[in-house]
């Protein structure tokens, strides 16, 4: 069997582009999910169970749906979950939310396109062609289809050293993933952590880490030591930012800090900046996309991507009393010593190197650079010119329209990515108000290429 679309991935992009393709293809048409996560679009964020973790965006503004965003203060209201349109909602709940969607729109057998959850993953693409792509997966079969969407994230960054001569034991409590969270049953109350990277992964640790009844010292060390800004309890009204004509990167972030310095609320500043990110970022060269990276990214992480109120003070208690700590500086070294590791750090910008000890060293330190590394599926396509990586780094080079280029620059017809993959071209596609967008463009593109589809 040919199916007309496959979704490859099973996270949140996933989910966004399998509901809008059921909504917006004909009964006569045919998907195929292909995934091997049984907890099927809530991925790494919102399969959590802990109700520490909270959103970080209000509720009015995570909906699914691009055309009906009241659907989550709806289905929380329907749920007597107590969570208005401006509060922010357990990812628990955004993940059910997100099943319970997925499901309602399962039951119209009638009148939604054939859809087939396949449990594998794609390992390597055989070819890709006009109106033919067809993959290789790890259960033994092929998998073919006129149009796929490459759902894939990024995966998580690798340790900043490595520590190779940590064996046994002590090896198990260095953990590379902490969405595997396992781990956090083997930690004892009084033991010491030491977290490396100190945004938004890192805060969930921290509760995640109490909710276990975990009481000793943490420590978190970062590059900058910076930590995400709150939301406020207010509604924050959003401020039209006043740009430059000029694309100099330093023209613009100075202009915002003027704005600000004259009496703008800067968060209303960025939430004003928002809607004309993607389109901004679309404007600068490469020289100002890098320049950005190196100098301003952390600066804008954790200006834009705030915490919750409630998070927030749960955070500013903890370094309050000493509980967390957080350093800069740059990891140099991780080595057993006796019964703990011991890790050394050379301070930004100091000299020579601070070592200190812990049981336990966590890595939050974010995504992986490239985006690529993660998946077989990725690395082969790379290898054989079917996908081009991003020159920055962030995951594969796109279209305006999110199809994906090949080696030559030239797009490959009916091979579209969205999500986190496609960061290079859009920038601002890691939150759901941005997914959600893009998942419904590349669902009505594909619906333009099948016949019998009633007008959107």
């Amino acid at each position: 069997m040919v199916y007309d679309v496959a979704v490859v991935g099973s996270g949140f992009s996933a989910i966004a582009e399998t509901v809008n393709l059921l909504r917006l293809l004909p009964p006569s048409a045919s998907i195929a999910v292909v995934g091997d996560d049984p907890g099927f679009g809530r991925g790494t964020a919102y399969r959590t169970e802990l109700h520490v973790h909270r959103l970080n965006v209000p509720a009015a503004r995570m909906s699914i749906f691009a055309d009906q965003p009241d659907d989550f203060v709806v289905w929380l209201r329907d749920q007597k979950r107590g969570v208005p349109p401006d509060g922010f909602a357990s990812r628990d709940d955004f993940g059910r939310y997100l099943r319970d969607r997925l499901a309602l729109l399962l039951r119209n057998r009638d009148t939604r396109p054939t859809l087939h959850f396949i449990k594998a993953k794609a390992t390597a693409c055989d070819q890709c062609t006009v109106g033919r792509v067809a993959f290789q997966l790890d259960n033994g079969t092929n998998l073919e289809a006129a149009n796929v969407v490459l759902c894939l994230g990024v995966g998580n960054a690798e340790l900043p050293v490595d520590p190779a001569g940590v064996k046994g034991i002590l090896r198990e409590r260095i953990v590379s993933n902490p969405w595997r969270l396992g781990w956090l049953s083997h930690v004892e109350p009084s033991q010491t952590v030491c977290i490396l990277g100190s945004g938004l992964t890192m805060v969930d640790q921290v509760l995640a880490l109490r909710a276990h009844g975990h009481r000793g010292r943490i420590h978190v060390l970062s590059r900058r030591g910076l930590a995400s800004h709150p939301h406020l309890t207010r509604k924050v009204v959003p401020v039209v930012p006043e740009l430059p004509s000029s694309r100099e990167i330093s023209m613009i972030l100075a202009a915002l800090r003027r704005q600000v310095r004259t009496g703008a609320d800067w968060r209303g500043v960025m939430d004003g900046l928002r809607p004309l990110t993607q389109g901004l970022w679309q404007e600068l060269s490469h020289a100002q996309k890098s320049r950005f990276l190196r100098h301003a990214l952390a600066w804008w992480n954790i200006h834009r991507h705030r915490l919750a109120p409630d998070v927030f003070k749960r955070l500013e208690a903890l370094l309050g009393d000493g509980t967390v700590t957080v350093r800069k500086g740059f990891l140099q070294t991780i080595e057993e010593d006796e019964r703990q590791l011991a890790f050394a750090f050379r301070p930004r910008g100091g000299v020579g190197g601070i070592r200190m000890r812990a049981d336990w060293i966590i890595n939050c330190t974010g995504m992986e650079r490239a985006g690529i590394a993660h998946s077989p599926l990725l690395r082969q396509m790379l290898e054989d010119g079917l996908i081009s990586a991003d020159k920055l780094g962030l995951g594969i080079c796109v279209s305006r329209n999110a199809q994906v280029l090949d080696r030559d620059g030239s797009t490959q017809p009916g091979l579209f990515a969205v999500g986190a993959l496609t960061a290079g071209q859009f920038w601002e596609i890691t939150a759901v108000p941005d997914i959600r967008v893009q998942a419904r463009n590349v669902a009505v593109a594909i619906s333009e290429y099948l016949p019998g589809v009633a007008d959107i």
